[in-house]
Order: C-alpha cells, then structure tokens, then sequence
C-alpha cells in the first residue's frame, strides 16, 4: 500500500494498522468508484459531519452527492470506525484523507 490513510472521529486523529488502513483505502476506493463520473484517487478528502452531512472531495474537487449516497455512505463509514481502538460509541464527526 503506497498511499496513507488518516481518520480523525470526533476531531481525533485515530491510530491505523496496515490492515486498517488497507480496509478503509478499499471500502472508500469502491464508494467513490461507484459513484457517477469519478475517476481514480489521487487525493481524497471525506467527511460527515455533526448535522449529517457528508462532503466529498475528489482530487481536488467536490462530488455532488444525493440522498441515497449520503445515507449509505454516513452507515458505511459509521459502521466502519465504530469498533475501531479509541473511537467513542457516539460520532458527531469523522474525516477520511487518502492521500499519496
């Protein structure tokens, strides 16, 4: 794996083995690849914040993003961090950089 991962929950950085950071790369590669009109990932920058919303930025620019992909992308991700080591059982706010 040659790009780094970083997640912040609750505007705290979250320490990331190999196979953590491996896992997040994938599950967010096959969002973004499912989504209309994106292409590969250079730099990537995914957040959902303390009202819901989720913002993406794809290689420097935003993805509109409608209902249904918000939804399944804020239980994704909430889904994915919540058994991670020093994650609370609640999340106002989480940020996924991938980068490299």
């Amino acid at each position: 794996m040659a790009r780094t991962v970083k997640l912040s929950v609750n505007n705290i950085p979250i320490d990331l083995d190999y196979f953590v950071q491996n896992y997040i790369e994938h599950i967010v590669g096959g969002i973004v690849s499912s989504l209309k009109d994106t292409g590969d990932i250079d730099n990537l920058e995914l957040t959902v914040d303390s009202d819901g919303v989720v913002k993406l930025y794809l290689n420097n620019a935003d993805v509109p993003l409608k209902y249904f992909p918000i939804e399944i992308i804020k239980s994704t991700l909430e889904g994915m961090v919540l058994p991670l080591k020093g994650v609370d059982s609640v999340i106002n706010n989480l940020e996924i950089v991938i980068s490299g």
